[in-house]
């Protein structure tokens, strides 16, 4: 009787991953990123960070995404720096098929901390970032026929980043060109987290080099994986990213 039970549950099991699998729609963007950092030290603890980036989804045939974040970030000690900040994203129709009907707002408040250390040539960078969404819902307008934005949504989304930054050269003891590899976990909590756990992944990889104190050039490769709300549609992205980063202290006179 028991054995029965077991066959039934197992069934049921591997019915409702079949049925998942089959209803989910996978779909793959060649994806381009620019992205921007730049920190700004405003006293000896404290800083004011702008990050902003433009996507692009297939090459540059489709815009995909931009956004911009500013936040005021706290160093409560050498290796842990907490943050609060802002970001607006417009995500833009693209892909085949596409997620959103129409170019969607988002907008997110959000803390996070960043726990930073080092062994020899190693440097460990751990991030946690806990995002309050307000999604943009689009619906058809029953008059015109168009989306639009109707309402926007809670959501909650908590993020983790794990790099790990290798020096490969050096100068005056200063590391000049570094080696990056890391992964970032994006999981949907709270009473409005949809079908999935995972929002987001990403795989990353690439390089960095230090032109001087003050500015940096990374070239990553990044593989995102997206799981949709409503977990229909899987994006799998190979990227490009280019980043540049600034770091300027404006309490030391010149």
């Amino acid at each position: 009787m028991n054995l029965k039970k077991y066959k039934i549950v197992f069934f049921a099991l591997v019915m409702s991953v079949s049925l998942n699998t089959i209803a989910q729609v996978k779909s793959q963007n060649n994806d381009i990123w620019f992205h921007y950092v730049g920190k700004n030290m405003i006293s000896e603890k404290t800083s004011f960070t702008v990050e902003a980036t433009m996507r692009y989804a297939n090459g540059f045939s489709e815009k995909q995404q931009w956004f911009i974040r500013p936040s005021l970030d706290y160093k409560f000690t050498s290796k842990f720096t907490g943050s609060v900040g802002f970001t607006h994203y417009e995500t833009y129709s693209y892909g085949d098929p596409a997620l959103n009907k129409i170019t969607s707002p988002e907008n997110h408040v959000w803390i996070q901390g960043v726990y930073t250390h080092t062994k020899d040539n190693f440097k460990f960078i751990h991030r946690l970032r806990d995002e309050n969404r307000f999604v943009g819902i689009a619906k058809r307008n029953s008059s015109t026929n168009d989306f639009e934005i109707d309402h926007y949504e809670y959501r909650n989304r908590v993020r983790y980043m794990f790099l790990v930054n290798y020096t490969l050269t050096k100068v005056d003891d200063k590391a000049k060109l570094f080696a990056v590899l890391g992964d970032e976990a994006f999981l949907n909590i709270g009473v409005n987290a949809g079908k999935t756990l995972f929002n987001q992944n990403r795989v990353i990889a690439g390089l960095g080099y230090n032109l001087n104190a003050n500015h940096q050039l990374q070239l990553n490769y990044i593989h995102q994986n997206i799981w949709n709300f409503s977990n229909t549609i899987q994006e799998s992205n190979p990227t490009i990213r280019m980043t540049y980063v600034t770091n300027f202290d404006w309490t030391k006179k010149e």
